[in-house]
């Protein structure tokens, strides 16, 4: 039986999710959907400039974005984000429909209502048909709601980051009867097989109740074999695709009405690397080519989902005071101006649009597929992209 560390990051990632169900008193069976109707998938990436995306130097990054989406797509040429370029204060301008300044870490919520809340309140949705998915630990679940009066929790979205259970096994077998901050590769092996044995779930802060916790013989030695794998120094799955293997198991259990998802392996640019930030890019790439085929080939999204793929911003240039495409601060239209591919129903194949469009403007587009009026807001729908 050919393993993969993919396919043992897909068993942990269903694993989490049927956990999360159960906490959340959701039913946990494949085949449990959301309402019927249109769809929306947001895919949000973090800072990508044009010069390695859609320009000519740029396309051999996103051969996927570039040599297979685009000709089915609606392109929005320029993207404009005038908020804050912090990733907790862009996405939640995306959700919000407005530009938000808040926290740049996640400990305020955002100021407005989220297109979660409006969703909720004005189709009577469940909860388990709104989802928020990142790959970044800034989004925390305050991006889920706003504090505002009238919506708020209570008509939140599902917000799951997925790297957490990963990250709690690391620091648990690096701090075990060693000296602090020194980690053995080796130590590690055994602590994520722990996870397999149903009494240690919870070392995790996540467990499996009844029959579902049992973990069938032959899977359970294939996965030990992948982790010896991972010991030996075999390069590991991104912290992009454990997301999306994650969203891709909520797809599958609930097939929200909206799921929005954030990846950030591009944001390795903070560490200096360019090699590292174009690989991010590349994976970007696949991942979303990936989430395209998922729509295309289940009949809960087929004919009536519209994806949305886009930059949460640029990075500065090369020369800039603030160390060129290490960061995403200047105000410039290097850092500010990216681009939208938008694919599936509301989209029109081919279409290019040229004028100026905003990243607010997400909000108001994603309710008008469901004929939603929205409160006043500073994004306005975009009349390209309808049902």
């Amino acid at each position: 039986m050919e393993v993969t560390r993919r396919r043992v990051l897909g068993s942990l990632a269903a694993w989490a999710v049927a956990e999360w169900a159960s906490r959340h008193s959701f039913g946990l069976g494949r085949g449990r959907k959301g309402a019927g109707g249109p769809k929306a998938i947001v895919l949000a990436v973090g800072g990508i400039r044009s010069a390695e995306s859609f320009s000519e130097t740029g396309f051999a990054n996103i051969p996927h974005l570039h040599g297979e989406l685009l000709p089915q797509a609606t392109f929005f040429r320029h993207v404009r984000n005038a908020g804050v370029t912090s990733h907790f204060n862009t996405t939640s301008s995306i959700v919000t429909g407005n530009w938000q300044r808040v926290d740049d870490w996640g400990r305020m919520p955002p100021a407005t209502p989220t297109v979660f809340e409006y969703m909720r309140k004005s189709l009577g949705l469940p909860r388990n048909d709104v989802w928020f998915i990142s790959s970044n630990k800034a989004l925390t679940s305050r991006i889920g709601a706003s504090s505002s009066f009238g919506y708020g929790p209570d008509y939140g979205a599902n917000v799951l980051f997925p790297k957490q259970m990963m990250i709690d096994a690391v620091v648990n077998a690096a701090s075990h009867g060693r000296e602090a901050h020194t980690a053995s590769r080796a130590a590690m092996a055994p602590e994520l097989a722990s996870m397999l044995d149903a009494n240690n779930f919870e070392g995790l802060g996540w467990s499996v109740g009844g029959g579902a916790a049992a973990v069938d013989r032959r899977t359970k030695g294939a996965v030990l074999r992948a982790i010896e794998d991972l010991s030996r120094g075999a390069s590991p799955v991104t912290g992009d695709e454990f997301t999306w293997l994650v969203a891709l198991e909520v797809m599958h259990r609930f097939a929200p009405s909206v799921l929005v998802i954030t990846f950030s392996d591009v944001e390795v640019a903070h560490f200096g690397s360019y090699a590292l930030h174009l690989a991010g890019i590349h994976g970007m790439d696949s991942l979303a080519r990936e989430v395209w085929d998922e729509i295309q080939s289940d009949p809960h999204y087929r004919d009536q989902t519209t994806l949305f793929v886009l930059p949460e911003f640029g990075r500065d240039f090369d020369g800039s005071p603030t160390n060129g495409f290490f960061n995403h601060r200047f105000d410039n239209d290097c850092t500010r101006v990216t681009w939208m591919l938008c694919l599936g129903a509301g989209a029109r194949a081919g279409e290019t649009v040229e004028r100026p469009v905003q990243h607010v403007d997400i909000c108001p587009t994603v309710a008008s597929l469901w004929g939603l009026k929205l409160p006043p807001m500073q994004g306005m729908a975009l009349p390209e992209i309808r049902l």
